[in-house]
């Protein structure tokens, strides 16, 4: 028991060491390249090219779909004195759902070997350089593309039996396996000490917002589970329970905190064994595989057919009963944490959905400790009373007495249960690209549903179970004036309103069909401001938004026209930029700042078109030389160099002498801290102004 304490112990403090971290927001490349070659017969030699990848890391294979990731390709500098016998042999990838792109792509994980045969031609040394390009991601996101240079060299052609094998480029297969072992060993360290030592305070502090507000969504579907039929009667039996301590007052509060300690740590170890058990990464690419989303939208349906009365859902009474007893022949603190047990047990027919759900939305913020800490929020909020009912058993006489009311309360949690189930149905259809679920379809169903909950709370339908309702109480009045009222919000949203308070459950709104959003921007355009956005670099972006997307040019354009820089590395396959595009550039605030108050400039980091050859240049800034050819290896470069950092989005806005003039922000879908952002930016730009 000592052991398991000790253990459960060591886990909370290392849910608090991991908040407290500073190792977030570094230049991070979790993927190192070896070079080497055998001669495997006379003037012929086969060249390696070996990757160690980062555990929960891949790269892609050398065949990928388009408008999927950047595929790993291997190119040679053409030259006489050698020539390439075959094509590039890659070790086999695995296809498997990619969440960063939504589809099937071929992954390579571990340690990748690549070959090459080549024939040696010239009598003199040869050198064999070329370029060899990949892209590594996560289940969460991806790094841009990165380009490495690599040089074999290589003995002059021999006569026919004449020359040995020269001792220097001789291959030891079993030393080079156990040089792979050792880089496979020791690059997890090395990455993980520059993690601690290349610290970003931004990103911590998103990161303690995230479990944040895991800890706040537990809260709330704690609250709300508890108006369920499942946990109402667990208090009858907690008060005739602790009625004993009624005259010891400090025995009624050991007793009764003890209690909701007891059911708090309950969940916690649920949320603690799901997080230990599975990992957050493992977690996360179960949250995106439509198998899985498919199979929770049923139970989710399943459970929202039970409270709506087609049947009744229970565990099996033996249960309880059995812990029930052994708690009332037990006594001290142990029956009352076998008390705990048997809430947890009692209750959980009806807050299965809710931790279930919670559990789900909790692994797919990418933190292991996160289902933890939506579970530690959920079991607060249904401690707290019984705990409260525990020390003041007293206190039932003045709760309202079992009846239709509850029926009601368990028939509008099936209609929001099975509105919220669709959610899962539509992460489903968009990570299998069927295309059946359109935000629109989902809009039209959710009106259907909390329209038909409007009618059953004013009395207009009515269900098996439900008693004669002989007046309307001024909740269910309440209650059903917002069931309608939503059902109106909803409405903006078939021609496209981006309907930002539940804008995270529906399809994203490239599913829409109709889009008033664009047009709207174009229509109501400045022409002094379109008078800017003139060069070779400027695109149309998002929402009709004009971007520069050469730093130099924008730069030079934010002089002219006064206006500070708003900075946006992006990517072609990043698909956080395009969820923060679609949920906070849509917002009307948003647009009109970044519109009139910035001159936009969007650097694609993945962009692999070649730099004219006067501009391609060798750079030694992070360490080691690398030869920048394309675009994308410019801004990706500038935005490490400068930034610290190489993940995408990442914002930042600029004053005329390239200076920070507001924190930089990436991944964050809060509108209102954005919104701080670019005002804070933009008043100290004009603060500072010379005009």
């Amino acid at each position: 028991m000592k052991t398991k304490t000790n253990a459960f112990l060591s886990t909370v403090f290392l849910l608090f060491l991991f908040i407290a971290s500073n190792s977030y927001g570094q230049v991070y490349n979790p993927v190192s390249w070896d070079f080497s070659h055998q001669e495997i017969s006379e003037n012929r030699y086969e060249l390696r090219f070996t990757a160690t990848i980062d555990e929960t890391w891949s790269i892609y294979g050398m065949d990928i779909e388009p408008g999927g990731s950047v595929p790993t390709s291997i190119s040679f500098i053409e030259q006489d004195s050698y020539k390439l016998i075959g094509n590039v042999n890659s070790p086999d990838a695995e296809v498997k759902f990619d969440p960063n792109f939504n589809m099937e792509l071929a992954m390579i994980s571990g340690v990748a070997k690549f070959t090459q045969v080549v024939e040696v031609l010239s009598a003199a040394n040869v050198v064999v350089e070329g370029e060899l390009v990949y892209m590594s991601c996560d289940p969460t996101s991806c790094l841009p593309p990165d380009y490495v240079d690599f040089e074999f060299k290589l003995p002059g052609r021999k006569e026919d039996g004449a020359i040995e094998p020269v001792a220097d480029i001789s291959f030891d297969e079993e030393a080079v396996t156990e040089q792979e072992e050792i880089i496979a060993e020791e690059k997890p360290e090395k990455a993980e000490e520059k993690k601690e030592s290349e610290q970003s305070y931004i990103a911590k502090e998103q990161e303690q917002g995230s479990l944040a507000w895991e800890f706040v969504k537990g809260l709330l579907w704690g609250l709300l589970a508890l108006l369920t039929p499942c946990v109402f009667p667990m208090i009858p039996l907690t008060v005739s329970y602790f009625l004993r301590n009624a005259g010891n007052r400090a025995k009624a509060v050991r007793d009764a905190l003890f209690y909701g300690g007891s059911i708090m740590f309950s969940y916690v170890v649920i949320g603690m064994a799901v997080s230990i058990l599975f990992g957050a990464d493992t977690l996360n690419m179960l949250a995106t595989s439509p198998g899985f989303n498919i199979f929770f939208f049923l139970l989710l349906a399943f459970f929202a057919a039970s409270f709506l009365g087609a049947f009744e859902l229970q565990l099996p009474s033996g249960w309880s009963n059995k812990l029930d007893s052994k708690a009332e022949k037990s006594g001290g603190l142990i029956g009352v944490f076998l008390m705990g047990i048997v809430f947890v047990l009692v209750s959980f027919s009806c807050t299965g959905p809710f931790v279930g759900t919670l559990l789900v939305e909790a692994a797919t913020g990418g933190s292991v400790f996160a289902p933890a800490m939506g579970m530690l929020g959920f079991s607060f909020a249904l401690a707290i009373p019984f705990t409260l009912f525990a020390i003041f058993p007293t206190a039932l006489k003045s709760l309202p007495k079992s009846g239709g009311w509850m029926n009601a309360v368990k028939v509008v949690l099936g209609f929001i249960v099975l509105a919220f189930s669709l959610k899962f149905l539509s992460t489903a259809d968009a990570v299998a690209q069927w295309g059946i679920i359109s935000r629109e379809f989902v809009i039209v169903v959710w009106m259907a549903i909390f329209f038909l909950m409007g009618l059953y709370l004013i009395g207009k339908i009515k269900f098996a179970h439900d008693s004669d309702l002989k007046y309307l109480s001024v909740t269910r009045l309440f209650i059903a004036i917002a069931s309608f009222a939503f059902v109106f919000y909803l409405l903006p949203g078939l021609w496209g309103a981006p309907l930002t308070t539940v804008s995270s459950f529906l399809p994203s709104m490239t599913s829409q069909s109709f889009d008033v959003s664009k047009s709207t921007v174009v229509s109501v355009a400045d022409d002094d401001i379109n008078k800017i956005y003139v060069g070779k670099s400027v695109k149309e972006g998002p929402h009709g938004l004009m971007a520069f997307t050469d730093y130099n040019e924008g730069l030079d354009a934010a002089r002219r026209a006064g206006k500070p820089v708003f900075l946006d590395f992006t990517g072609l396959g990043c698909s956080n930029c395009r969820r923060m595009e679609a949920s906070v550039w849509s917002n009307p605030e948003v647009m009109k700042r970044l519109r009139n108050n910035f001159i936009k400039i969007s650097l694609f980091v993945d962009d692999r078109t070649f730099l004219p050859e006067e501009e391609q240049f060798v750079s030694n800034a992070l360490g080691s030389e690398r030869r920048i050819r394309r675009i994308g290896q410019k801004w990706s470069l500038l935005q490490a160099e400068r930034y610290g950092t190489n993940t995408q989005p990442y914002y930042v806005i600029l004053n005329h002498d390239e200076e920070i003039i507001a924190p930089p922000r990436s991944y964050d879908t809060n509108i209102d801290k954005y919104i701080e952002f670019l005002d804070y930016g933009y008043n100290n730009f004009m603060a500072n102004s010379p005009d």
